[in-house]
């Protein structure tokens, strides 16, 4: 009998509580949202079944010690903010920016879309989050998990989990999120306009653009530069031509392998008492604010552009200058050909939607030299 109550005393129905019910079902949520709604599978499925893992109670006499449990192990490559820029490596592998240097207008559509950033920064300030934790919060605007989890690392470790579950939420909920706010700040008129077929770029054009682009965006924001020199590090490998081999691995393996990691080892170590708490909802709610602001953001600069420009911006092109590279492109063709089936916005929207990574990287840096103190 007494062996018979050690096992019954050692499963995980005696220490499970309803937090850890709660979180169970989110992890049920996020794969569901990831199968039967096909919502950034690649992220919410590591991520859910993480967190289904990490919130069954294990009896202390069984973890052997925190050094040396699994899940701890492969969480300091978050904690360290080791896998976010090695999957910038793998994203300028697979990125062209063709459509951002063949429209540099564009690029200021991505800039104005970090609006969002900050003015959360300065909400989250006003209701009681210190200066480092506010930052990391404002960054969910940008809709880049990586480079939110890599500031949030840098400058709030203890909010870690719930920013990263948050910005990996709002980038899978890209086709829900965005498109009533883009109808709601555009009229039909605006959503008809055409765009001229951008112009064609040379291939020393896109081998010099890394390399120019990695020493401005460094000298403006050097704390940018561990994901903006992978960023370019790994684009560079895809244009030069001479790397097939490499920009193939960055883009193919290693960010799959890396995106099971993260994925995986966010949810696992995404604890219920952690994470249930009032300043993890508000954190949500901010995100959320922050993801709101930058679209709209985008949209109203278009229009403002407009105001100044004959060569018209179709406004709900501003929508991409989130970083959700490519959702938040494929969100606003989908929108653009609902008001007219022959006008396909895709290649247009690819060009804010590249330079948002830039300016997500670039703000994330500003962010970290400012108040990384």
């Amino acid at each position: 009998m007494g062996m018979l109550t050690d096992f019954l005393m050692s499963t995980g129905f005696v220490g499970v509580a309803w937090q850890n019910v709660v979180m169970i079902l989110f992890g049920c949520l996020f794969i569901y949202l990831a199968i039967n709604k096909g919502f950034e599978p690649l992220l919410l499925l590591p991520i859910g079944f993480g967190l289904i893992v990490g919130n069954i109670p294990i009896p202390e006499s069984m973890s052997g010690g925190e050094e040396g449990m699994f899940f701890v192990n492969i969480y300091q490559g978050v904690k360290q903010g080791i896998y976010p820029p090695l999957i910038f490596l793998g994203v300028g592998a697979m990125t062209d920016f063709t459509p951002m240097l063949s429209n540099p207008k564009l690029v200021l559509l991505g800039a104005a879309a970090q609006f969002g950033i900050f003015t959360t920064l300065i909400g989250a300030l006003f209701i009681g989050f210190t200066p480092q934790q506010a930052g990391a919060i404002g960054i969910i605007g940008g809709a880049d998990g990586p480079t939110a989890i890599f500031l949030s690392s840098m400058l709030a470790p203890e909010l870690l989990g719930s920013i990263a579950i948050a910005a990996y939420s709002y980038m899978s909920l890209v086709p829900v999120i965005q498109p009533p706010i883009m109808r709601l700040l555009t009229s039909k008129e605006e959503r008809l306009i055409r765009m001229e077929v951008s112009r064609q770029v040379s291939k020393r054009e896109k081998i010099i653009f890394p390399i120019v682009g990695f020493l401005v965006c460094t000298l403006i924001a050097p704390g940018s530069m561990v994901l903006i020199g992978c960023l370019f590090f790994g684009n560079i490998l895809k244009e030069s031509m001479v790397t097939e081999r490499l920009a193939n691995t960055a883009r193919n393996a290693m960010i799959d392998i890396l995106t099971i990691l993260l994925g995986f080892s966010i949810g696992a170590n995404t604890l219920a008492v952690n994470f249930l708490t009032p300043q993890s909802i508000g954190i949500f709610v901010m995100g959320a604010t922050a993801f709101a602001l930058a679209t709209a953001s985008g949209v109203l600069f278009a229009k403002f552009l407009n105001l100044f420009s004959k060569k018209k911006i179709n406004p709900l092109v501003g929508a991409a200058g989130v970083s959700a590279v490519p959702n938040s492109a494929r969100v606003v063709n989908k929108v653009g050909l609902e008001a007219d089936p022959t006008n396909y916005l895709l290649m247009h929207a690819m060009a804010p939607n590249v330079a948002g990574v830039v300016g997500s990287a670039i703000a994330a840096g500003v962010l970290l030299s400012v108040l990384g103190h």
